[in-house]
């Protein structure tokens, strides 16, 4: 007998559409198709890809199209908790995305497009939540990128190109099975990310900083006493970078 169908979503029409366009407090449309049980990429929309945000998390969808391309405008695109397996190539033609969200889908590492990185003016991308065991060395060409999520995946490295990213200031790594060597490499450089460090001699200081530089000095030694007599194991073991930010909850990922 023919094979069971799945569930076939709610149809999305453009009339429905138009009414899903919401103007954002910066001024900017975006097209909220979230939560709609949407199971297959609704074509219909392809006429509103003048949009500056599209945002169809929390659906159903096992596949977008190669014609997300014409959405050309988009900044800001939002494929989060859907079933997604795979990412078209086409990805990578959306130049000016600024925010990228593909959290809580099935993708591997080996269905990652090679499009991403094309995507220069990329700043928050979210990973997490998938099934990636590795993370490709291209996605180092990401030179705006600034926050990455790659949490609760099966990742056992990340690649040197993507931790040294110039401007990357969060990566959150929780939950993945790194082996105790690389936590003990990223341990060994606890200030890789200080620009500046400036000295001063306590001649240069006046009276009233030197006596509170003094006075800061001693809590700290008195802190340090305390923590080294009471115990030697380390407590923060879950720390897996210096950039790491624990934010369990996936929705902090949505902060524009």
């Amino acid at each position: 007998k023919g094979k069971a169908k799945g569930p076939k979503g709610k149809k999305i029409t453009l009339k429905i559409a138009k009414n899903s366009i919401r103007i954002t407090l910066d001024g900017r449309r975006r097209l909220d198709l979230s939560k709609m049980g949407i199971t297959t990429f609704p074509k219909c929309i392809l006429k509103l890809a003048d949009v500056d945000e599209l945002d169809l998390s929390r659906n159903m969808l096992k596949k977008i199209p190669g014609s997300i391309e014409k959405f050309q405008k988009l900044r800001w695109l939002d494929l989060h908790s859907n079933q997604l397996e795979e990412l078209p190539e086409a990805i990578g033609k959306l130049q000016n995305l600024f925010y990228l969200n593909i959290c809580n889908n099935r993708l591997t590492s080996s269905n990652l497009p090679e499009g991403l990185n094309l995507l220069k003016n990329l700043h928050i991308l979210n990973l997490g939540l998938n099934r990636l065991d590795s993370i490709p060395t291209s996605l180092g060409a990401l030179k705006e990128l600034t926050e990455i999520g790659l949490f609760d995946n099966a990742l056992t490295a990340i690649p040197k190109s993507v931790k040294r990213l110039p401007k990357l200031k969060k990566m959150n790594v929780e939950r993945n099975p790194f082996p105790d060597s690389i936590k003990q490499e990223d341990h060994s450089d606890p200030i890789k990310r200080v620009e500046t460090l400036h000295l001063v001699q306590e001649k240069d200081l006046c009276s009233s900083c030197l006596k509170v530089c003094k006075g800061e000095r001693d809590k700290m030694h008195q802190f340090m006493d305390v923590t080294t007599s009471s115990s030697k194991k380390s407590s923060f073991s879950s720390l897996l970078t210096p950039n790491s930010t624990a934010k369990d909850n996936q929705e902090e990922w949505r902060i524009r």
